[in-house]
């Protein structure tokens, strides 16, 4: 098959991008086709997609595109139309909810949409920008953002299949696009086997504390609400390390509000993240509406536990001993991979630390439980998939 991968745009490595790399993997000859690419913002992940072949729309070719990844949602859908698949037999589109890359000229390749979600931003989601805080943004963003939903629609049923990355999503996509998907949850692993990191980075080192510590982090975003986690940690004096990052100034928020026991470390490599995460007591997750959640599912991977705001993704992945995934009384302490809190308050985080200090959990089976959600998996029901649909 001649296969083409669609990405949004590259100049960030979250839980899409270890996507993207991992369909890659599936179809080392595909090329990418993306908005823009800007290795240089990836941070110490800034050459992991050096060697693929990436194809990028007319939007590379503009001065300070990097500061103007929102505004060039408005101009993505020409951007993906352009773009000339003649010849492929399948496209993957890895829809990440930024742009609008399902509006692509098919031909007469079979399409796969892998959605992380529909945009955020168009149906009432939290987002990393508080831009409804202008008045003239809010009316001018509400009116554009009427029409990029009916843009939006259209685009989905240009697809042939869905697919979701989570149950969470798959309900989005019901809802919103009035779609059918499957889900296949996304790849999770820390692997330093093979890792391309800039020299820049190799070298760094940050202090691990010699006292037991909490962890949190990610995309330092507002929707991941790391200052409830830095306010009741501060209040609590525990020791607490913050990984990722930042957008929007969002960093420097957190570290007005920060004690002293908290520790900012910034974007990590993935030997760090690993480090960080198996010498943790427990990583907090506060994010709200999660999609999936990729970091919390890393941390089980290594036996680390789980402290998770019940929403969102997380509620199929982290196993609470007084309710299993799907909210029934059935899973014991035994099985338990973390606690969950029920509001986002100081007062709720607080006491579901309370609560994960007197329970115990067993490593093994929090691993166990985690490579469910491994690349293997991912990679055996994504090929399956792909040979059940695409003619022949």
């Amino acid at each position: 098959m001649k296969v083409a991968i669609v990405h949004d745009y590259i100049k960030e490595y979250g839980g899409a991008e270890r996507v993207l790399e991992e369909l890659i993997k599936l179809y080392p000859r595909a090329t990418v086709y993306t908005t823009v690419s800007l290795p240089k913002y990836l941070g110490p992940h800034r050459e992991r997609f050096s060697e693929y072949k990436i194809k990028t729309s007319f939007l590379q070719y503009l001065p300070f595109k990097a500061k103007l990844i929102s505004p060039l949602r408005l101009l993505s859908p020409l951007a993906f139309k352009l773009f000339n698949f003649t010849g492929y037999d399948l496209i993957i589109v890895s829809q990440t909810g930024a742009y609008f890359p399902n509006v692509i000229d098919k031909e007469k390749a079979t399409l796969i949409c892998y959605t992380h979600t529909p945009p955020r931003y168009l149906y009432g989601f939290a987002t990393a920008r508080e831009w409804k805080k202008n008045a003239v943004l809010k009316v001018l963003g509400e009116l554009a953002n009427h029409f990029l939903r009916l843009l939006d629609f259209r685009a989905a049923q240009n697809v042939d299949y869905f697919i979701a990355n989570s149950k969470n999503v798959a309900a989005r996509i019901k809802k919103f696009y009035k779609r059918d998907s499957v889900v296949i949850y996304p790849p999770v692993g820390i692997s330093i086997k093979n890792q391309v990191v800039s020299s820049k980075y190799k070298n760094t080192q940050y202090i691990i504390p010699n006292t037991e510590y909490y962890l949190a982090g990610g995309r330092l975003a507002r929707p991941k609400h790391i200052e409830l986690i830095v306010m009741t940690f501060s209040k609590l004096r525990l020791p607490l390390i913050v990984f990722g990052k930042e957008f929007a100034g969002y960093g420097e928020s957190l570290r007005r509000i920060a004690g002293k026991n908290i520790e900012f470390v910034g974007e990590v490599s993935d030997a760090k993240k690993l480090e960080l995460m198996e010498g943790a007591v427990a990583y907090i997750m506060a994010a709200e509406d999660e999609d999936f959640g990729i970091t919390p599912v890393e941390a089980m991977m290594v036996g680390t536990p789980v402290i998770a705001y019940k929403s969102g993704g997380v509620m199929e992945t982290v196993v609470d001993p007084s309710t299993d995934s799907t909210g029934s009384l059935q899973a014991s302490s035994g099985q338990a991979t973390g606690v969950f809190f029920d509001r986002l308050s100081v007062l709720d985080l607080t006491l579901a630390i309370n609560r994960f200090k007197e329970l115990s959990f067993d490593k093994n089976v929090i691993i166990k439980h985690g490579k469910k959600f491994s690349a293997d998996n991912f990679d055996n029901q994504f090929k399956k998939f792909v040979a059940k649909v695409v003619k022949k």
